[in-house]
């Protein structure tokens, strides 16, 4: 397949905030990079077709990407990298099944809406907050840029197997997932509020697409998730001592 601009600004974008991952220390700072919403609006360009519920459900899968990496290294001690090539074949294969049984009208988009936000809203509240250690990368900064630009184009190439999936596919998510293997269970409590923000962008995003088209429909969308990650940010835990558990993996 040929790859148009929005899709080689995708992997520009998405190498650059992964290797921003990987050099930032703290754990909550590592978190809240993910959070940003530029590799769903590149993607959702990029893929070149309004937001429907493939988009809302992928929140769900991204969340059972980031649970899965953090109960097979975290909890079984799995190797993080055969981990996270689990967590994502399972997201690939959900995808790509789910994609093609879905429909893309009305009744589907809000009945995804209603199941995300009700499980972002429950998990927000279930899961607690740890305190865990700050690791950054020792690797040259070349290696991981051109680690992650060959796992996104990989995805890229996939897009229209993955249809909507593909936006909230963990493509930043891999590489933050395995930068942050001393700390994955702070990824895994802040997607919770990614499915939060995102599906009330998305909502915004299918409200508005067919009058103004895709492109403003997303630009329209951004600042409801601004707001929220503003407020997010102001009700993050203050920075403390890190727990007194070691890192473990490599």
């Amino acid at each position: 397949m040929s790859f148009g601009v929005w899709d080689a600004l995708l992997i520009a974008v998405v190498s650059v905030m992964g290797t921003a991952i990987a050099y930032l220390r703290h754990p909550e700072h590592k978190a809240f990079v993910l959070m940003l919403p530029v590799p769903f609006t590149l993607a959702m360009l990029a893929l070149g077709r309004g937001v429907d519920a493939s988009n809302v459900l992928g929140l769900c899968l991204l969340f059972l990407f980031a649970f899965g990496v953090w109960a097979l290294h975290g909890c079984m001690g799995a190797p993080i990298v055969p981990s996270i090539a689990v967590a994502a074949t399972v997201y690939g294969l959900g995808a790509s099944f789910i994609s093609r049984k879905l429909p893309a009208d009305n009744a589907a988009f809000w009945g995804a809406v209603a199941l995300t936000l009700g499980a972002g809203t429950w998990l927000v509240w279930r899961l607690p907050y740890r305190q865990e250690p700050h690791h950054r990368s020792p690797l040259p900064v070349w290696v991981k840029v051109l680690a992650i630009a060959l796992v996104t184009t990989s995805v890229v190439a996939l897009k229209h197997q993955l249809g909507g999936f593909m936006t909230t596919f963990p493509m930043v998510g891999v590489v933050a997932a395995y930068e942050s293997r001393h700390s994955l269970w702070t990824i895994v409590r802040r997607i919770p509020w990614v499915m939060l923000l995102m599906t009330l962008m998305m909502v915004v995003c299918r409200l508005t697409q067919e009058r103004f088209g895709l492109a403003a429909a997303l630009a329209l969308s951004w600042p409801v998730l601004l707001v929220g990650l503003f407020l997010l940010r102001r009700k993050s835990p203050p920075r403390s001592r890190l727990s007194a558990v070691r890192p473990t993996g490599h």
